[in-house]
């Protein structure tokens, strides 16, 4: 709840950092924020040869599935990136003035939530065009993209003020991140892997919430009440991890910084 007075008593602050976070992403670039369209585009494009035609394989409508995939994906790992040294692209502000350090996380994942929403609308385009159509499971969207919003937000406040003090956690976190990737069905069907050690995919939360927007875009139905637990379940245990752990380290931002 003290986290909730800050945020409204420093709003106008929280709203000038998150158009200060959207607007600075592709400031000086000629495209500009068609950036937000164009770098899931490219990723997609680039996984769309590879693993249809030189990894063989087979799922139907298998380029929405990528791009309903992928999207998601660069939502989380964009705002890992920045998430994680916020605290420290800000020193100078946090030693002169005193404010809720959380608005910069909270800044930096609620400018990837606009960005990601706005991708979406590739989404809607390709599954409208491709065939797949369009369901009322779509009202479903704002629910799941919370969900991811929170875990990221959770994530990014541990490891944001883990990487004042240790400075090498914004690597090995990458690395981690890098690695997950393989580890999420992004590319390919959970059902690639015999169902005794599928359990381990499920272990991974981002996997359930890729599963979500999947189910909602391309296979109209609602996500399991067992994933949509899982997904809730996990997501608010590490948001509450992470506020403990901000809470707990962000006293010495200033003399580590």
């Amino acid at each position: 709840m003290q986290l909730v007075k800050n945020l409204y008593s420093y709003r106008e602050l929280l709203k000038s950092n998150v158009k200060k976070e959207i607007r600075g992403k592709y400031k000086g670039s000629f495209l500009g924020v068609l950036w937000s369209f164009l770098n899931p585009l490219l990723m997609v494009a680039v996984y769309a040869i590879v693993f249809p035609y030189i990894m063989r394989v087979k799922t139907d409508n298998y380029l929405i599935f990528l791009i309903i995939g992928v999207i998601p994906w660069t939502f989380f790992t964009t705002v890992m990136t920045q998430g994680m040294i916020t605290i420290r692209m800000n020193a100078g502000i946090i030693k002169k003035v005193y404010f809720p350090r959380e608005i910069l996380p909270i800044s930096v994942a609620v400018s990837g939530l606009v960005n990601f929403l706005i991708s979406c609308i590739i989404i809607l385009l390709f599954c409208i065009f491709g065939g797949v159509g369009v369901s009322i499971h779509l009202l479903l969207l704002p629910v799941i993209a919370l969900i991811e919003f929170l875990l990221v937000l959770g994530l990014i406040f541990a490891f944001g003020a883990i990487n004042i003090y240790v400075k090498d956690t914004e690597y090995i976190v990458q690395f981690i991140i890098n690695m997950l990737f393989y580890g999420t069905p992004i590319l390919y069907t959970k059902e690639l892997f015999p169902e005794k050690i599928r359990w381990i995919l499920n272990l991974n939360p981002m996997t359930h919430i890729i599963d979500g927007y999947r189910d909602i875009f391309l296979y109209h139905q609602m996500p399991s009440i067992q994933s949509f637990l899982f997904m809730i379940g996990t997501t608010l245990l590490i948001l509450f991890l992470g506020i403990c752990i901000f809470r707990k380290l962000e006293k010495g931002f200033a003399e580590e910084l």
